[in-house]
This record gives structure tokens, sequence and C-alpha cells, in this order.
């Protein structure tokens, strides 16, 4: 049988003590971040959670051991592969990747990496003076020139098209443009909790995502209830109040005088009243007193809805569900 180091047994024992002590488990990639800002990661989450980094086979070999008393654990071992950690905490698995989504900071660009956007380089002022470096820049393939004292570049330029490798020359610019163009930081991969492991795509949601789905849903269900008719204590005050409206506009339209429409049965029998003389040419003193008052008001500006629809609209206002329901038993016995 093949000795194991002892270094290993402990540094798995460890591993699967964090595991077993915390609620929720993650793997986080940390590939490229330079190890002083890993440090720095790892201040910003003692005393939140614990992050142990080592090879991939030993974290596989603590997620086994800890999966005995977790089961579902070993879920996370898909996620484990390339440069990564674990972290052990018992913050909830949707905070812990806002949280460790705000470690990602900018970073220059090594020679060889993929580029993860196009890499341009903007028209206008660059930080050098008049130099040499003016020849550096323009073997990039920057179409830079001096004006006013400074070297600017003459228009946008695409220096690494997306996915790109860049270019050690590249590489070694981008900085004194001041140009970052990778983003480095724990990138939280999957999180284990209560016998569930939560990939990426989940948990990468924005904030009020799920409250704003919800109301959504709240305000879905409610207008198909009322479409329907559907009568819930949610629906009912709307609907009484719908079929109020349709009544009335019904009533009107089929002439059945009740209570609550009978002036605007009068009104627009007036207003037909008043068309039938105009178009028929009949007249006397009352009826040419209003048509020119109607003209007269006809011809200036709209200040509002016609008198009938206001009068619809003030009576549909008034309508509770009291008067409502009084109104359809009115209406139709």
């Amino acid at each position: 049988m093949a000795h194991v180091a002892t270094w290993k047994k402990e540094t798995v024992s460890e591993i699967v003590r964090d595991i077993v002590d915390n609620p929720v488990v993650a793997v986080v990639d940390v590939h490229g971040i330079p190890g002083q800002q890993i440090q720095s990661m790892r201040a910003g989450l003692r005393g939140h959670a614990s992050v142990r980094m080592t090879k991939n086979n030993l974290i596989m070999l603590a997620l086994d051991e800890a999966s005995k008393s977790k089961p579902g654990l070993e879920g996370l071992k898909d996620a484990v592969h390339g440069q990564c950690a674990v972290v052990a905490t018992e913050i909830n698995p949707f905070k812990l990747y806002k949280k460790l989504e705000s470690t990602m900071t900018p970073s220059a660009a090594k020679a060889g990496q993929a580029a993860p956007h196009d890499i341009v380089v903007s028209k206008g002022p660059t930080p050098f003076g008049p130099g040499p470096i003016i020849g550096e820049l323009q073997k990039l393939g920057l179409p830079a020139a001096i004006e006013a004292g400074k070297i600017v570049i003459k228009k946008d330029t695409t220096l690494v098209k997306s996915g790109d490798p860049i270019p050690a020359n590249v590489a070694a610019m981008l900085p004194k443009l001041e140009i970052l163009p990778m983003i480095v930081g724990m990138d939280l991969r999957s999180a284990y909790e209560d016998g569930t492991v939560y990939g990426k795509e989940v948990l990468a949601i924005p904030d009020g995502h799920y409250d704003m789905m919800f109301a959504t849903a709240v305000r879905n269900a409610r207008a198909l209830a009322i479409e329907i008719a559907y009568p819930s204590k949610e629906t009912i005050i709307p609907l009484v109040a719908k079929a109020f409206r349709e009544a009335l506009g019904l009533s009107i339209s089929a002439a059945i005088p009740t209570k609550e429409n009978i002036e605007l049965l009068l009104s627009k029998a007036d207003r037909q009243m008043l068309s039938i003389a105009s178009a028929s040419g009949y007249s006397n003193d009352g009826i040419s007193a209003r048509l020119s008052s109607a003209a007269t008001v006809a011809a200036a500006p709209a200040a509002g809805p016609a008198p009938a629809a206001k009068e619809v609209e003030q009576e549909e206002e008034k309508v509770s569900e009291e008067d409502a329901a009084a109104g359809l038993s009115a209406l139709f016995g």
C-alpha cells in the first residue's frame, strides 16, 4: 500500500471539518488571481467563511468523506477542475455569490491570455508626452500622433478581438494606456446547502429578481381572474364594479330607464334630438339658441372628454361595491 504524506491527510481532515461544521459549501474558481490579491480576499472573508486551496484530488477526497454526513455534497465534484478553492460558510448561497462577486477587480492581461472582450483603445489623448513611445504605439497599429504636447490616438482602434490570444507586446502596453481588460476574483462555480447544489446560473440573479417575479405573477393572476370572472376575496370588488359598468352601458344602449341611468339616457336623448333637428332643418327659438351654443362649444379647444363620457366617468368614480350591487338589481330586477 502506497504511503500517503501526513500533510495530505491533515489537509483533507481540515477541509472535511470545515465542510461538516458549516451549512454552506462552495467551490470557487481562483484562476489568474495574484497571490497578494488572494490573501486580501481571504482577509475580507475572515470571520464569515474559511477558504481552502489545495490540490484538486485532495478536494475530491474531502468531498467524498464529508458527503457521508452530508448527502448530496458529492454534486460539487463536477465543479472541481482547474485552479479552485473550497469555501465553507454560514452565509446562504445567494448572499455568498454576491459577496464573492464583489471581490472581482480589473487586472492587467498576460501574454497569451484570451481577450474577454474586444480590447479597444479609444480615440483621444494618452498619458504620454512626446517621445520614442509613439513608435511603439504605431507598431501596435495605433494611429498615434503628437498634438498640443501630448501623444493622442486619432481614432478608436481594436487591438485584440474577443477570444483571441493577447500578444506579448500588446499585454505590455495595455497597463501603460491604463487599460485593464481582465476581471479577476473568486468566481463561485457551485454551492451546496441542505442537500441541494446550486449552479452559478441559479445564483447569478439581480437583487429583487424573485420579488419582481412574484409581484408580476400576482398581477397577471388577478387580471386573468377578472377576465374570466373568477370570484375571490381579491377580485370580487373589481368584478362587481366591472359588471356594473357593463350593465350600465347595456341599459343605456338598450334605453332601459333606471334610477342609475335616467340622467344619462335623458342627456343622450337630448343630444340625439338636437342632431335630428340640425339635420332636418327644424328650428324654433329654443332649439336655435341651443344649436348656436353647441356650435360655439364645438369650436373651442377640447378641454377634456365629451360631456357624456365625462358623465359616465364621474358616475363610475362614485360606484362602490354596494352601489354596484344595488344598481345591478335595479337594472335587471
